[in-house]
């Protein structure tokens, strides 16, 4: 059996345990400056897979994320972070990750090999026709992944596959395949490296672009975050005093009439009851842009 690039020997790993720290760290570093780079090949899928999951959500639907091991961290890390990101609501973006909550208290390999695994959390996710899915593998090989992959799209799930080897499995099966061609780690197989971080910045242009295509993020703040902590509160207020060019007092203000929700407070504050504001989005379809030419 040919050995999958992400298993690889690197080229500078030999006696990489008799070097001086700082070369070691230099040559860590430039690993993950390289793996980067193998991102920028895939740019026009990645775009695809935005315009999917965005669509998906826009009609209502979910967009899910699964992976096992290392990659399905990235993946978590990405699916977490867009409740607080882009306000959107965890169950409409749920996550299916190997082995569950136990899991990330203690990582096992074995329940990467289990199908059985895959296939009670992708029920529990309940995905369903029109929904897209964003599965991770580095090796584009891993039990899980596949089954995944192959029982989404029995329901009639978009399947966006990304994985590290050229030709996997994984991306055979996909409907929108993203390669990440990292190649050989520093430290042999350890994927949480190189192809862990082209998955993890892979996933941040894809989840910042969904929420540029929603009207999520607007001049580059981000417009459909709903404040619930001091931090996010005075970020809150900033945004809206800076995108509806008023006082931070007349943003404070604005916001304690929408209960925190920046879109509708933008508006307020430029003299919008709340419930104009809201109708003003609905019609918009959550843009803010067209609104404020106005």
């Amino acid at each position: 059996m040919a050995i999958r690039s992400t298993e690889a020997r690197h080229t500078q790993s030999e006696g990489l345990h008799a070097r001086p720290a700082d070369e070691v760290l230099a040559l860590l570093l430039d690993a993950q400056v390289a793996a980067l780079a193998a991102v920028r090949p895939a740019l026009a899928a990645l775009e695809r897979v935005a315009d999917a999951g965005a669509e998906s959500l826009r009609r209502g639907g979910r967009l899910g994320y699964g992976g096992a091991g290392s990659s399905g961290l990235m993946a978590l890390a990405d699916c977490l972070e867009l409740a607080g990101t882009f306000g959107l609501s965890p169950d409409r973006t749920p996550m299916m990750f190997a082995g569950g909550a136990a899991a990330l208290l203690h990582m096992t390999g074995a329940v990467e090999d289990d199908p059985a695994l895959a296939l009670a959390d992708l029920e529990t996710s309940r995905l369903g026709a029109g929904d897209v899915l964003l599965v991770l593998s580095a090796s584009g090989t891993t039990p899980y992944a596949l089954t995944l992959a192959e029982a989404a799209q029995a329901r009639g799930v978009t399947v966006a596959g990304f994985a590290n080897v050229a030709g996997s499995a994984l991306l055979a099966r996909a409907d929108l395949p993203v390669l990440l061609e990292t190649g050989a780690e520093v430290v042999s197989g350890s994927t949480r490296m190189g192809a862990g971080t082209a998955q993890k910045a892979a996933l941040n242009m894809v989840s910042v672009l969904i929420g540029l295509r929603l009207g999520h993020v607007h001049d580059g703040y981000m417009v459909n975050v709903i404040a619930d902590n001091a931090k996010l509160l005075d970020r809150a207020a900033r945004i809206v005093a800076a995108v509806a060019r008023v006082s931070r007092a007349e943003a404070d203000a604005a916001l304690s009439q929408t209960e925190g929700a920046v879109k509708p407070a933008i508006l307020v504050a430029q003299g919008l009851s709340p419930a104009e504001a809201q109708v003003a989005l609905d019609r918009s379809g959550g843009h803010l842009a067209e609104l404020l030419e106005r």
